[in-house]
């Protein structure tokens, strides 16, 4: 199936997701440190990172910061209870998803298998059409988005929420819909997250010049007409 590295200092919780992922058909390789992290995927790329945030040597929040620089692998963190502001860190930082500890072996799988597909390239199907308002433009084919002359650098989930919103400029958009339309039905996701997400596209959109972004209170998320 795929190669994932498990990122995790406690020996326990990697032998619970080594036993999970390889069950399910996957490849798994491990680190109990974030520089051993780094180091591994030097020498062999994984498909993902299941990342656990409070690690010596270099923590997981390090870790997102400094594969971001090279590399959009899809990361899953891994957050105790009490680390609410280092998730949202980590998904500002460009993680893709986080797992609060403990976890069920079944929901990790399920995410995986969710992060996995939408990393996937789309198999061949009709060309789709590029989306734009005003100077904001995304070409689906190319995975480009432009405010004017200036690239945007989205996640794939960015990159999915704003091709829902560029598909009716104007609509407000709950979060709860905003998750169904961007990554479906099946797909696991709180609206923190989204939340999350929206913060970053908003901080890309404004270094490129661009407020197209709006925040609707208490309802939702649009693009402004």
């Amino acid at each position: 199936m795929s190669r994932i590295l498990i990122v995790d200092d406690d020996s326990r919780i990697r032998e619970v997701l080594r036993f999970a992922l390889t069950q399910a058909g996957h490849t798994v390789i491990e680190a109990s440190d974030g520089k051993l992290a780094l180091e591994q995927l030097a020498q062999a790329p994984a498909e993902l990172v299941v990342l656990d945030i409070m690690m010596p040597e270099l923590d997981g929040l390090d870790v997102c910061r400094k594969l971001r620089q090279t590399s959009s692998v899809p990361i899953l963190f891994l957050s105790s209870r009490d680390e609410e502001l280092d998730r949202v860190l980590g998904l500002e930082l460009g993680a893709d998803d986080y797992l609060t500890k403990p976890f069920s072996p079944r929901e990790l799988v399920a995410r995986v298998k969710a992060l996995l597909r939408r990393a996937q390239p789309a198999v061949a199907t009709p060309l789709k059409p590029t989306l734009s308002h005003n100077e904001l433009r995304l070409d689906p084919e190319r995975h480009s988005c432009h405010v004017g002359a200036k690239a945007l650098d989205l996640t794939a989930a960015e990159f999915a929420l704003v091709a829902v919103l560029l598909k009716s400029p104007g609509r407000v958009f709950e979060r709860a819909e905003l998750i169904r339309l961007a990554f479906g039905e099946d797909y696991v996701i709180t609206e923190r997250t989204i939340d999350s997400h929206v913060r970053k596209i908003r901080a890309k959109l404004k270094d490129a010049g661009s407020d197209a972004l709006e925040t609707v209170y208490g309802v939702g998320y649009r693009l402004k007409e």
